[in-house]
């Protein structure tokens, strides 16, 4: 961001020295910007000082005018790589200048900075990390300004080492002098450790040996890994567990330890040159990958590549990261193959943090830990991304990216702060104030009472950390939420309001927000595709066109709703889902006869279909739902995929997508029909009597897959196109969960831009549950605001 110098503050062009206080904003704390201050200070012959304090960094200079313009040129053009000036205020000092240039202890007050993300370890630190002649060789702690830890041991704003979990180790006399050495590049870095005085590290096997301390439990670690074992390792912020990806029994007994049957694991790699030998990477999924952000990258599986099917079955794409500790550097420094760094935690519960809750509740998942002594305050797990039609996009935003916060677009600078709680699946909260959103990082699904509870805690302390207090609450529109009745708990505590926000409209909002939609840019075409959300006619929607901007939305369309026999047993089990999707076929008596024989159909039959007709016919658990992930998940059942039961949400629809990019691109889609009404209703009847006709004619599960996705993209795209033009709309915002399927975002974003729609997409935050959050608060804020214009 360029420099905003305030114009009534003009800089004359007298040779003497006058004062000026300069305030900046941004993620300008934990990153080395007060040291970048006093060396620019020192090059020019600046007077003053420079502190943290609660909106960011105070600089006090006196200089003569010419001077003060190079300092504040300098001052962006030089900063820190971590540094995000967002923007520049100053006023003239009538002080007594002081001799020589200080930095001051920092100064606290109301929170009105960021707080950095941690960073993946910079090449210097690791050049010293390899070098047998450097103090801190094989340290696993070693950091700089330029790296390490930041948001995960931080406690408290202003950002210095006595509100992080580094307060308990005293530097010693080395790391002191390096600490205050203005040309060093660890001056003023507030983790700053070596091996004399800062954490250590140690393994302990769980069978009861003795534990090796330091470079030996290091190396012990790596030749256990390397013989099969299993181990919980600490690392930024939080645990993994960790085994060689290549070994498939180690592989399978994790899977089996962590009872995570189906879902992939990620995996981490010495070097980008191993991880070639496995997945293509180009020239953008590169760069993520050696990010000082460091996520876990989705890329395309090298059809040579010899891992074990247990890594990501029924899969094409491996998820990998490179090292972003140095102990992860050290540990797989003599790695030829990847490690699975999968989430310490067993299936559905948080990650740990703490080594006694490792000890608890990872040691019988393992052969042994690896611990150290420097306290995780914040949990952060891995971010997800992956490259779509030459963007990276964001599946799960965490470690790199939290709690770096999302400029919001022009109209909300003015609108009162916002606590939003997000969803029930990938949940998510964000802090709204001040014309930024601070997300939280991905907490998991609420289901369980463990991640509930994390939530509470991450909650607790991230409004602690920004000194955070809403005007008003928001949440999901679905009574049942436990993030709707915690909200609406501390609403009712604090005296407070609370705003129920439609999940689809949450979507939509969310999608706008990140690309910058202005609050009177005027409505959109929201196109929003999800498993399901609660909709204001208190059906479950998934498959929505919505007139929408952030005030007010409104329903165009939709999918046909059909029923989920069974309510949530119709999620986890696909069959029902196919059957209700053939029961309800106008023809589907004529169409039992035709194709009794068909693998399907002889599976469905030795289903309780008669439980199920029962259901159907007397509407007893068995809620209609417009959800597209839904539609996936039962043509993917029809073609043996997930049949009888999916592990983890969104395996049915994964897995039907990697059987679809196996064809590539060929005419001759599925048909699908429209049903007029209020609204109207794009129906998928027509495609069941194709593709069933298609199974009988033994066309490969390839094909039909790629029929399915191109017969709905283009329905979706047609209908698109008529619902723009009758409503006078020129920009079309995709959001939802199945929009994470590369076909569909990539497909349906060419169709409409060919009929010359502008696409909104996601990118920095995540199209799924993870985003709505985001979607809740622009949408409450703008509802405050024209409230208070009323």
């Amino acid at each position: 961001m360029s420099l905003s110098i305030e114009e009534s503050t003009p800089v004359p062009e007298s040779p003497v020295a006058e004062g000026l206080a300069v305030r900046v904003r941004g993620l300008v704390q934990g990153v080395g910007f007060r040291p970048h201050v006093a060396r620019l200070a020192q090059a020019l012959g600046v007077d003053g000082d420079v502190c943290n304090d609660g909106e960011g960094v105070l600089i006090h200079l006196w200089a003569t005018a010419a001077v003060r313009a190079a300092f504040l040129a300098r001052l962006e053009d030089e900063a820190p790589p971590l540094a995000r000036i967002e923007a520049v205020e100053t006023w003239p000092l009538h002080d007594t200048p002081p001799h020589g240039f200080s930095i001051r202890t920092s100064e606290h007050g109301a929170v009105r900075t960021g707080v950095v993300p941690d960073a993946a370890t910079c090449d210097a630190c690791l050049r010293e990390l390899f070098d047998p002649a450097d103090r801190r060789y094989r340290y696993p702690f070693i950091n700089c300004t330029h790296c390490g830890p930041r948001l995960s041991i931080q406690r408290q704003v202003p950002y210095d080492r006595a509100g992080t979990s580094m307060a308990g180790f005293v530097m010693c006399d080395a790391c002191r002098r390096e600490y205050e050495d203005a040309g060093d590049r660890r001056y003023h870095a507030q983790p700053n450790a070596c091996p004399v005085c800062g954490p250590r590290v140690w393994l302990e096997p769980t069978a009861g040996n003795t534990a090796l301390e330091g470079e030996d439990a290091v190396a012990a670690a790596a030749t256990w890994l390397r013989q099969g074992a299993i181990l919980a390792v600490k690392g930024l912020g939080g645990f993994h567990l960790a085994c060689d990806a290549a070994n498939a029994a180690a592989v399978n007994r994790l899977r089996a330890a962590k009872r995570r049957y189906a879902k992939p694991f990620a995996l981490m790699a010495r070097d980008p040159g191993v991880i070639r030998r496995y997945a293509d990477c180009d020239a953008i999924e590169a760069g993520l990958l050696a990010s000082p952000a460091a996520p876990i990258v989705l890329l395309n599986a090298r059809e040579d590549a010899a891992l074990p099917e247990g890594i990501a079955p029924g899969q094409d794409a491996l998820g990998f990261m490179l090292p972003y500790t140095p102990l992860h550097h050290l540990l797989l420094a003599g790695f030829e193959t990847p490690l699975v760094m999968t989430s310490g935690n067993l299936s559905d519960e948080p990650q740990c943090i703490d080594n006694d809750e490792a000890r608890e509740r990872l040691s019988p998942l393992v052969d042994g830990l690896l611990l150290h002594d420097r306290d995780i305050v914040n949990r952060v797990d891995d971010s997800v991304v992956r490259v779509v039609t030459g963007k990276a996009r964001l599946l799960r935003r965490a470690r790199g990216y939290v709690p770096a916060p999302l400029p919001l677009p022009p109209g909300f600078e003015q609108a009162p702060p916002v606590l939003a709680l997000g969803g029930e699946l990938k949940s998510t909260f964000c802090l709204f104030k001040e014309g930024q959103a601070i997300l939280s990082p991905h907490l998991g699904d609420l289901e369980d009472a463990r991640v509930l509870a994390a939530y509470e805690e991450v909650l607790d302390r991230f409004q602690g950390l920004f000194d955070f207090r809403p005007a008003c609450l928001a949440g999901d529109a679905h009574p049942g939420y436990l993030s709707t009745q915690l909200g609406r708990d501390r609403a009712g505590r604090d005296g407070l309001t609370f705003t129920p926000v439609q999940h689809h409209h949450a979507h939509i909002a969310a999608c706008l927000a990140e690309n910058g939609w202005s609050l009177n840019a005027g409505p959109v075409l929201g196109i929003a595709l999800d498993g399901l959300g609660y909709g204001e006619d208190a059906t479950l929607w998934g498959g929505e066109f919505l007139r929408a901007d952030y005030r007010a939305m409104h329903r165009l369309a939709a999918l046909q709703p059909v029923a989920l026999p069974g309510g949530v047993r119709a999620i986890l089990e696909p069959w029902r889902l196919t059957y209700a999707q053939l029961v309800r076929l106008p023809d589907w008596s004529e169409l039992r006869e035709r194709y009794a024989s068909l693998d399907l159909l002889q599976r469905l039959q030795a289903k309780p279909l008669s439980t199920l007709d029962a259901m159907l016919e007397k509407g007893i658990n068995a809620p209609l739902s417009s959800a597209c992930g839904r539609l996936f998940d039962a043509v993917a059942a029809a073609l043996g995929i997930c049949f009888d039961v999916i592990h983890y949400e969104g395996q049915a629809a994964i897995e039907l997508e990697v059987l679809a990019r196996r064809v590539g691109n060929e005419p001759g889609g599925y048909p699908f029909a429209r049903i007029d009404g209020d609204p109207p209703r794009l129906d998928p009847a027509p495609m069941w009597a194709a593709l069933l006709a298609d199974l009988a004619s033994g066309v490969s599960r390839e094909c039909i897959a790629w029929r399915f996705h191109a017969g709905l993209l283009d329905a979706l795209a047609a209908l698109a196109g008529e619902l723009a033009a009758a409503q006078h709309l020129d920009t079309v915002a995709l959001s939802g969960g199945v929009f994470q399927n590369r076909l569909m975002l990539a497909g349906l974003q060419d169709r409409l831009e060919r009929l010359g729609l502008r696409v909104l997409t996601h990118a920095q935050v995540p199209s799924n549950d993870g985003g709505v959050a985001l979607g809740q608060a622009v949408i409450a804020a703008a509802q405050l605001l024209e409230a208070q214009g009323s």
